[in-house]
C-alpha cells in the first residue's frame, strides 16, 4: 500500500529523528525532498553507513538556506509536508517557519523540549532529552541500545502526528504547525509509571522471569514469562519445576542466580533447540546481523541514497516553471 502516494515532503531537519521519520513517510508512498547545506548532512559524514540507509529512496537538494532564500521557499511551498529540526524560531528568522508557507501546508517541528518553556533552546541529543524526561532513572549509568527519543519520541512521533494532520487537511483543507517534543514524548513512555508498580523496576530487572541470562558459550537468552503459565512450563523444561511458585517471591535476585545457574549449563544453541514449540516467553540476543538474516526480506533490489545535492538543478528547473 501507498497510501501516501503524490505527497511531497520537504525535509529540513539533520541527523537521526527527521531522516528516520522522512524514511517512514517515504515507505507509505511520499515523494521525500532532503534539503542539504553544502557539506550535506553531518550524517553523511559521522555515520555514512546510517544516511545511506535512511535516505535510500529520496532526493538530494542543495540550497544554502541563507542566501538561496527563494529557492527554499519555492520548494517548501511546493510541499504537503515540511519537516524542520532547527532550535525554536531559528526557521521562521531564516524565512522558512510555520508562517512562510501556504495554508494548507503540514509544517512539523521536531524540537528537543518543545517551543515555550525554560528548556526551550538547550542544546542537546538524545541520551539528554531520556536523561530529563526520567526514562533512564533505572538503568543509569547505562544507556539504552537505541536512541529512544530520537527515533521512537522524535521520528514516530512526528509520523503520527503528521498523518492525523494530513486526514485533517482532507476535511479542511489546512495544514498547520505541529510541534514534537522529543524529551516529552520520551517522558510520555514512562508516565504510566508513575503511580507505581508491584515490584520496582517491573520490567528493567525487578523479576527474574523478565531477565537476560547468559548461556554457557557467552551468548545471551531473553527470557520475558511473565505470565504463570509461562514461567511453569519454562521452569519444567529445564528441570526446576519447584521455582514456579516463587516467580514473585521477595527474593527475586536469588531466584535469578539459580535460573542464570541452570542457563549456564548449555550454548545458545541448546537451549533455542529446547525451547523451539514451547509456549515460554524465550529467545535469543541476537547480534544484527544474525537478526536481518531472519527478518529482512531479500525479495526487492535496494534502493541507492541520493548523492550529495543529486537533484538540485532538476528542482531549480522545475520550479522555474
Amino acid at each position: 500500500m501507498q497510501p501516501l502516494a503524490g505527497i511531497l515532503l520537504v525535509d529540513l531537519t539533520r541527523y537521526l529523528p527527521g531522516a528516520y521519520a522522512s524514511r517512514e513517510l517515504l515507505r507509505l508512498g511520499a515523494r521525500v525532498v532532503h534539503v542539504e547545506a553544502q557539506g550535506g548532512d553531518p550524517m553523511r559524514e559521522t555515520a555514512p553507513a546510517w544516511d545511506a540507509a535512511l535516505r535510500a529512496g529520496a532526493e538530494s537538494v542543495v540550497c544554502d538556506l541563507k542566501t538561496e532564500l527563494p529557492f527554499a521557499q519555492a520548494l517548501c511551498g511546493r510541499a504537503d509536508v515540511v519537516l524542520e529540526s532547527f532550535r525554536p524560531g531559528v526557521a521562521t528568522r531564516l524565512g522558512i517557519g510555520p508562517g512562510d508557507v501556504p495554508e494548507r501546508v503540514v509544517y512539523c517541528s521536531i524540537t528537543g523540549f518543545g517551543l515555550s518553556n525554560r528548556h526551550a533552546q538547550r542544546a542537546g541529543h538524545d541520551l539528554n532529552y531520556l536523561g530529563w524526561a526520567g526514562a533512564l532513572e533505572d538503568t543509569a549509568p547505562a544507556w539504552p541500545p537505541i536512541q529512544v527519543a530520537d527515533l521512537a519520541a522524535g521520528a514516530l512521533g512526528a509520523v503520527v502526528q503528521v498523518l492525523a494532520a494530513l486526514v485533517e487537511r482532507e476535511h479542511t483543507g489546512k495544514g498547520g504547525h505541529l510541534v514534537v517534543s522529543m524529551t516529552h514524548g520520551s517522558h510520555d513512555l514512562v508516565a504510566h509509571r508513575l503511580g507505581g508498580e508491584p515490584v520496582p523496576r517491573l520490567l528493567t530487572g525487578g523479576l527474574a522471569c523478565y531477565r537476560v541470562y547468559e548461556t554457557a558459550d557467552a551468548r545471551h537468552l531473553t527470557v520475558g514469562a511473565l505470565e504463570p503459565k509461562f514461567f511453569a512450563r519454562l521452569v519444567e523444561v529445564v528441570g526446576r519445576p519447584e521455582l514456579a511458585d516463587r516467580q514473585y517471591g521477595d527474593d527475586q535476585d536469588r531466584l535469578a542466580s539459580e535460573l542464570q545457574a541452570v542457563f549456564a549449563q548449555r550454548p545458545l544453541a541448546d537451549w533455542l533447540e529446547i525451547f523451539d514449540g514451547e509456549d515460554v516467553c524465550v529467545g535469543p540476543v541476537w547480534t544484527r546481523t544474525e537478526a536481518a538474516a531472519e527478518l529482512t526480506s531479500s525479495q526487492a533490489a535496494p534502493i541507492p541514497a541520493p548523492m550529495l545535492g543529486e537533484h538540485t538543478e532538476a528542482w531549480r528547473r522545475e520550479l522555474v516553471t
